[in-house]
């Protein structure tokens, strides 16, 4: 068993603030030879296209790709995969994704239009954007979750074509994935990963054409790529390392708690767990829990470093103090385990998504609960929301004057206009204003 760790934190210490900023800090996926290195691979994507994507894939993922052909999967390699998986993982999938649909189409927003008395007409009309591309870890890990929940809102939203690329290192592609795919959608899937699939998404190539957004999670480079290509293309977001943060009155099996805190901590090195209670005891008690439990994880390495470099159990109050130190580190997941959570839901201003009530272990909001798992970290969640179909729509304003509107907003532009110096914009609306154009 490896030594174990956790830090203990008092909300009520002079201390506090400055041990919480040292706790939440984290660098972000900016690196300067990281972003030497994407900047070569973009330019060259950019100028060379698929050339320059079988190059660096071939270099990258160790494969022998000869021609754009060999990288490019339709509907039927799909189809086939899904015929390959086990009754059990399709039925899985298949439920997850209905899940996820049916709560999606929730968000669809919808057309809008007034028309003032002079016969004036305002609104605004929602379109869905026309392309997006996804992105999907690849090889031997399995991320089949991440498809259903990156291409189901955009379908959702109508988008026309959804493309997925995902790396298959020397060769390895999981069945898993492209199962999903055919479930949530996907038109075209192009196996190939790291910056050059970010690029050939965004600047399109002889094979793959260019989207409209890019969402989906990476490695550092996948990251630092999304960011070097925004405003050629919309992103998702830059995600951090996955975080947890439970608040719990200590009346919930330790165990549990314990098991939701390394459910984050097995993610990545990198993970942060974080467990908010006023019963010092039962801080002592999950302690004890993660020391018996981590022993039996198969990622116990990560899960170990994660909680000892990043993880804390930290001393609060009440309820009341327990949300306000969560409204400031603003986490991806918030477990409420406490009686009648959702008397708590308003005082909550600064989560990714909230999980209420001792029974909803956050793992269900990863996989089948039907609220998307695509959530700002690193504090984002101060002014940015989860992935949904509202990510995939465009609005358009609509402005239609009558004559006796022209004239009304005519006069009023008209002012405007020459106070900011701007004859043009003022001679133009006047035009339309009979007894000033005469």
């Amino acid at each position: 068993m490896r030594e174990f760790s956790i830090r203990r934190l008092d909300a009520g210490s002079p201390d506090f603030s400055s041990d919480l900023d040292r706790l939440l800090a984290w660098e972000s996926v900016a690196d300067q030879q990281v972003e030497t290195a994407v900047s070569d691979i973009l330019q060259q994507v950019k100028s060379r296209g698929d050339a320059a994507v079988i190059e660096f894939t071939n270099r990258f993922d160790r494969r022998n790709l000869q021609s754009a052909g060999e990288f490019c999967l339709g509907a039927d390699a799909l189809q086939l995969a899904l015929q390959r998986i086990p009754a059990e993982s399709r039925e899985a999938l298949e439920l997850a994704a209905k899940r996820v649909r049916e709560y999606h189409q929730h968000q669809l927003q919808s057309s809008w239009e007034y028309q003032e008395a002079d016969g004036t007409v305002l609104g605004q009309q929602i379109t869905a954007m026309e392309r997006v591309g996804i992105y999907v870890p690849g090889g031997k890990a399995s991320y089949p979750s991440s498809v259903l929940m990156n291409a189901i809102p955009a379908r959702v939203a109508g988008v026309e074509e959804v493309l997925m690329v995902v790396p298959a290192p020397d060769n390895q592609l999981s069945d898993l994935v492209l199962a999903a795919a055919a479930i949530a959608g996907v038109d075209k899937v192009f196996t190939i990963g790291g910056a050059q699939a970010v690029a050939a998404l965004a600047y399109g190539t002889e094979t793959i054409a260019r989207v409209d957004k890019i969402v989906g999670p990476g490695n550092i480079f996948v990251a630092s790529a999304k960011r070097a290509v925004f405003g050629q293309v919309a992103i998702d977001m830059i995600a951090g390392p996955s975080e947890i943060l439970v608040i719990c009155d200590g009346k919930t099996d330790p165990d549990w708690i314990a098991m939701d805190l390394l459910s984050q901590a097995e993610h990545d090195e990198q993970a942060q767990s974080i467990l908010l209670s006023p019963d010092a005891d039962f801080l002592d008690a999950v302690e004890k829990s993660l020391q018996k439990l981590l022993a039996d994880l198969p990622r116990e390495a990560i899960a170990s470093r994660s909680i000892a470099d990043r993880g804390a159990l930290i001393l609060v109050r009440d309820i009341a103090q327990a949300i306000e130190v969560s409204n400031r580190i603003a986490p991806e997941h918030l477990e409420v385990s406490v009686d009648d959570p959702k008397q708590y839901l308003p005082q909550i201003r600064h989560a990714g998504a909230i999980f209420l009530g001792r029974y909803t272990a956050e793992a269900l909001g990863d996989y089948c609960a039907g609220p998307n798992h695509v959530l700002p970290t690193s504090g984002t969640a101060r002014f940015s929301s989860p992935l949904g179909v509202y990510d995939f729509q465009k609005r358009s304003s609509i402005i239609f004057c009558s004559p006796q509107g022209a004239d009304t907003l005519g006069r009023v532009a008209a002012t405007l206009a020459k106070g900011e110096g701007l004859d043009a914009h003022a001679r133009s609306a006047e035009y339309r204003v009979p007894d000033i154009a005469d």
